[in-house]
């Protein structure tokens, strides 16, 4: 069991080490602009993916937005459960996340989709309709990339197709995202 922690740990190792930290900053930049100008971040993906997609804006949202002083307007579109279930069965599951963007997303506004094989229908569709209406798209994927990969404008792939190594990188960026602006609040008062 030893010997597989082990094993374990260093390919996590490996899937950290393939985080772009240029397009990390990137992305940081982003959404200083994004909070500047007042628009909304949209964040959403599917299992364990929609759980990092809540715990971001969470800390986005809270966390950051407290040590800047001015407000990030994230809003996570996997939480309203009665909405999702609403247009699941009325519609379609692949519907869950674009109806929403239907409602609430303007040009210059940003979606951040995770998702580890990128190939999530409702994830897609919501990151292809955005493109068509003016939207900033975002998508942390792992190895496989999917259409995902092909439609979002910036892409950050984790060089791994493990679910589990993907998703705890994909938080490491979320993370390094939120702390970017906890612990340098000057980046966001700029």
């Amino acid at each position: 069991m030893k010997q597989w922690i082990s094993q374990y740990i260093q390919a996590q190792k490996a899937a950290l080490d393939s985080i772009p930290p240029d397009a990390v900053a990137g992305l940081i930049e982003k959404f200083r602009q994004t909070l500047h100008a007042g628009r909304h971040i949209f964040v959403f993906g599917n299992g364990g993916s929609a759980c990092n997609a809540s715990h971001f804006v969470t800390d986005l949202g809270k966390g950051s937005s407290d040590k800047v002083g001015r407000r990030f307007r994230c809003l996570s579109l996997n939480e309203n459960v009665s909405w999702m279930t609403a247009i699941g069965n009325d519609y379609a599951y692949e519907d869950v996340y674009v109806r929403q963007l239907e409602n609430y997303g303007q040009a210059g506004d940003v979606v951040l989709a995770l998702s580890v094989s990128g190939s999530s229908p409702n994830v897609v569709k919501a990151v292809q309709w955005a493109n068509e209406h003016g939207l900033e798209t975002i998508a942390l994927v792992g190895a496989k990339r999917g259409a995902l990969g092909k439609s979002a404008r910036h892409v950050i792939a984790i060089d791994s197709t493990h679910y589990g190594r993907v998703e705890d990188a994909q938080m490491a960026i979320c993370h390094i995202l939120c702390y970017a602006f906890i612990e340098n609040p000057e980046w966001g008062k700029a």
